[in-house]
């Protein structure tokens, strides 16, 4: 590797991280921890195509970045033989303060600690595995890529909501925008399939996971996105409602006293298709809406419906786009959600090739339409760790 960087994307209870070269965006490594604080945690490393799976009891994060570098030593490459250019952060919110990578210091982890307010349910949870990677790597470059930058270039239009002034000078309530690493990966790469500069097109990402989001993506740049404030906004996920009318938290809080904080963890984490559904699994969901099941036939259609909206609106918003690319565990893996979030779009120039689209393509829509249809895997790791080498370079 040229630019390892060792790529860390800390949750509440669980790690992931990644080996990458930051210059090709190669991994060599990678690997999971979960379950850490509970009685038995599970980490799962992969070494050039080899799997190791090794479970014991991590107590918090300190002990599961231990393991990880022990996993390093045992299966491939320790990590002090490496090379590391860096270790590199994902850090869910850097609010209006952090539009690009920053290295990090003192100041900065107060700066992300403060973020928390705006994502409570991630921040704190990425800052835990800086600080914890301080310690172990204390002459390496820590980095925090933010998964809000790339949305920084929003004009005011899209960004600010119609809120008091109190609450957006105050409180920062605006739409920040998240999957950012990820749409600008994929953007980048439809322009490249397109045989063009990012900066000669317009590409619509719908970035489909368990969280889902999609971006309008002008010449490079983002100009509107789904998600807002928090990850909440949007499309129908897998436990999140995404759009609904705000008034519906009161109406609930006054119908059944419930606090504001269950109907924050009812709206984040028993919505979207869990609720519609009870499964948060695509495949499970297309299996039984086959197999006849009602509820996750509309649930199906609910949540193609949100995609093709939002699609559709952004073609408007862009005066027309060049490709839209799917991208994510569902939107890379799931034929049928692709077919239906473009179903009603051949008025604006979505022609899909349905034996293509069968395939997994790259290229989806048919020789000539006027948009070009594609499936782009995404790459947040590489994305992550070009960026750090990028910001060392400069």
């Amino acid at each position: 590797m040229s630019a390892p960087v060792l790529v860390i994307n800390s949750g509440s209870s669980s790690i992931k991280y990644q080996l990458v070269d930051g210059e090709t965006l190669e991994a060599s490594t990678s690997g999971v921890i979960e379950r850490i604080g509970q009685a038995e945690s599970i980490l799962t490393h992969k070494h050039e195509g080899e799997k190791h799976r090794t479970t014991a009891h991590l107590a918090d994060h300190a002990a599961g970045l231990e393991a990880m570098v022990a996993a390093f030593e045992e299966h491939g490459t320790p990590l002090s033989a490496a090379g590391l250019i860096a270790v590199a952060h994902r850090v869910v919110h850097g609010g209006e303060r952090f539009v690009q990578p920053v290295i990090v210091d003192d100041e900065v982890e107060q700066a992300i600690e403060r973020l928390s307010a705006l994502a409570p349910l991630h921040n704190p949870a990425n800052l835990e595995g800086i600080q914890v990677a301080r310690k172990l790597f204390p002459k390496l470059p820590q980095v925090a890529v933010f998964d809000t930058a790339f949305h920084a270039t929003m004009p005011e239009r899209a960004h600010l909501y119609a809120v008091p002034a109190a609450w957006r000078e105050e409180h920062g309530v605006r739409r920040y925008g998240f999957h950012g690493t990820s749409h600008a990966y994929v953007s980048r790469k439809a322009a490249e399939l397109l045989g063009r500069s990012p900066k000669e097109v317009n590409v619509i990402v719908a970035h489909l996971g368990n969280g889902a989001s999609v971006t309008a993506v002008e010449r490079g740049r983002s100009i509107d996105t789904s998600m807002g404030l928090t990850p909440l906004e949007g499309l129908v996920m897998g436990t999140r409602s995404g759009d609904i009318d705000p008034a519906i938290v009161f109406h609930m809080h006054r119908q059944t006293g419930a606090s504001f904080a269950d109907l924050d963890a009812a709206l984040n984490k028993e919505s979207g298709m869990y609720a519609l559904t009870g499964q948060i699994d695509m495949r499970a969901i297309e299996s039984a809406a086959e197999a006849g099941d009602r509820a996750a036939q509309i649930a199906l259609e609910i949540y193609c419906y949100r995609i093709r909206k939002y699609i559709g609106s952004y073609i408007a918003a862009l005066g027309g786009a060049d490709a839209i690319a799917f991208t994510a565990g569902v939107g890379e893996n799931s034929a049928e959600v692709r077919a239906g979030a473009l179903g009603s779009l051949v008025a604006l120039g979505v022609h899909l090739d349905e034996a293509a689209n069968a395939a997994g393509g790259p290229v989806i829509s048919t020789p000539g339409s006027p948009i070009t249809v594609m499936v782009v895997p995404t790459n947040e790791e590489g994305e992550i760790a070009s960026q750090t080498a990028a910001l060392l370079r400069s």
